[in-house]
């Protein structure tokens, strides 16, 4: 049994290559002809105002091999767009790639229909064709957009940018901001290689191995000494978790996904799993260069530098503070925490070749920081593997059911990750159009709240997460592992 495993692994490795080949030998295009990427702008938009979003086609340099690559207005992340808590703005969006495409605005409550997913919220926007997103932003926070087709692809290729709510009255107990997107890329012989009809690397995720702050290998900012920086973080990469640092200091973890935290505190990094993110603060009060790092029980990663020039500034203090409006907000939530779940999900998968073998690769972590597998993933596709959310209650798994809920009805749901399936790993799972608090990790009460959006469930833990279920709509729930995600592994609630 043992050997035919490994003739599959084998025969399915030399055709990806040779798929990948093909499709390189396919290329009509000269990656020199493309239009070099363009720097990040921040773009601040009016309430009602309309700004214009493009997908195009650009090569960028990394490590010094020019690729092909996608990027929003030309841009490796996209336009900063910065508008004001309780706005409406337009987004008219292009698709100038060579594939279809859609925006999925991640984290914001919009209108069902501008939501972004193909055959649940509106159909997906062709090469050459354009679309009107209205948007509104009912909550402060750092906010993002990207792709929700092909999103292993395209997401990977470029395709991911920020969105700074700012509140109505906006003051600042900090000097300097900065929004870091955390990514990784895996190139080989110069090039990122996917397959046309199927996502690779379904079993674990992509992992890459060029580690990546703001689409940059080399990453750098400078400050003075003394400032406050503030700094949000965003995950934007296909299955990498970061423990991100700042040696030598601390950071005052301010913020989550959608909201400030009740009480703020001090850590020495912050954990971030794809598409959550976070708001910290940072002081330096001595002047040289602080090493950017992602820091894992593998091996410490550099991931850029700050360098800090010296100044007359005087050194502040970074105080902790409460925040008593967001406790207050949460108040009719907490009265579920010691409700029975109204929904519990199984999270499994489903590998019919493997069905007798265990493939955990078990190093003691509940998280997989690295691939710990990299033939058997390569070779795993979205074909050959289904990623699982399996309703306890029906035995109905992804999207086989429709979960219904009312609005304005709160419901708790409970996240099981079986630890004795054929490979259990670490799911971050997304809620679209809907904001929840996470209140239990295998039954330890959360004492310190905030308004999220992903929730990341370690392997073999039971999660607990309430839900303010506000929109009416379709919204999908779904891992935001790219490659979980393009091998099944998400649901939709329907909320009328």
């Amino acid at each position: 049994m043992k050997i035919r495993i490994i003739l599959i692994c084998i025969a399915s490795a030399l055709l990806l290559i040779s798929c990948a080949r093909q499709a390189k030998e396919d290329a009509i295009f000269s990656v020199t002809e493309l239009p070099r990427v363009e720097a990040t702008t921040v773009e601040p938009i009016s309430p009602n105002g309309i700004f214009e979003l493009e997908a195009k086609i650009v090569r960028k340099e990394i490590n010094g091999k020019e690729i092909r690559m996608f990027g929003y207005n030309g841009q490796i992340p996209g336009p900063v767009l910065k508008v004001k808590q309780n706005s409406n703005v337009t987004i008219k969006f292009k698709n100038s790639l060579d594939l279809p495409t859609t925006v999925h605005w991640h984290g914001i409550l919009l209108e069902n229909k501008y939501d972004g997913v193909p055959n649940i919220s509106r159909p997906e926007i062709a090469p050459g064709q354009t679309f009107s997103y209205e948007l509104r932003f009912p909550h402060e926070g750092i906010y993002w957009y990207h792709p929700h087709i092909r999103e292993d692809l395209q997401q990977e290729y470029g395709l991911y940018g920020s969105i700074l709510v700012e509140p109505a009255n906006f003051s600042t107990d900090f000097d300097k901001d900065e929004i870091l997107f955390f990514d990784d890329l895996w190139i080989e012989d110069g090039d990122l290689s996917f397959l046309p009809d199927k996502a690779t690397h379904a079993l674990m995720g992509r992992f890459g191995n060029v580690l990546l702050v703001n689409g940059k290998t080399n990453y750098s900012l400078t400050i003075e000494k003394g400032e406050i920086l503030r700094l949000y973080l965003i995950d934007s990469a296909n299955t990498r978790m970061f423990n991100f640092s700042i040696e030598g200091t601390k950071f005052r973890v301010v913020g989550g996904d959608a909201s400030f935290y009740e009480k703020e505190f001090l850590s020495d990094s912050v954990v971030l799993g794809p598409g959550e993110r976070a708001i910290v603060d940072v002081i330096f009060t001595h002047p040289g260069a602080y090493k950017l790092m992602n820091q894992i029980p593998q091996k410490t990663y550099a991931l850029g530098i700050i360098n800090v020039i010296d100044s007359s500034l005087m050194p502040k203090n970074l105080t902790l503070k409460l925040n008593t409006e967001v406790s207050r907000g949460m108040q009719e939530v907490k009265q579920y925490i010691n409700a029975s779940p109204d929904f519990t999900f199984d999270l499994s998968v489903d590998l019919p070749a493997m069905k007798d073998h265990s493939m955990r690769g078990d190093d003691g972590e509940d998280i997989e920081w690295e691939d710990t597998m990299p033939a058997m993933n390569a070779v795993s596709t979205s074909k050959n593997t289904k990623w699982i959310l399996r309703d306890r209650a029906t035995g109905k798994e992804n999207m086989d059911a429709t979960h219904q809920v009312k609005k304005g009805e709160i419901k708790k749901i409970r996240f099981y990750n079986d630890p004795k399936s054929t490979h259990p790993m670490q799911h971050p799972l997304h809620l679209h159009g809907q904001r929840f608090i996470l209140i239990a990790e295998d039954g330890k009460i959360n004492d310190n709240l905030v308004w999220k959006d992903v929730v990341v469930v370690p392997k073999g833990k039971t999660v607990d997460i309430i839900v303010e279920f506000t929109n009416p709509g379709h919204w999908m729930f779904h891992c935001h592992i790219a490659e979980h995600l393009e091998a099944g592994m998400m649901t939709v609630f329907e909320v009328s």
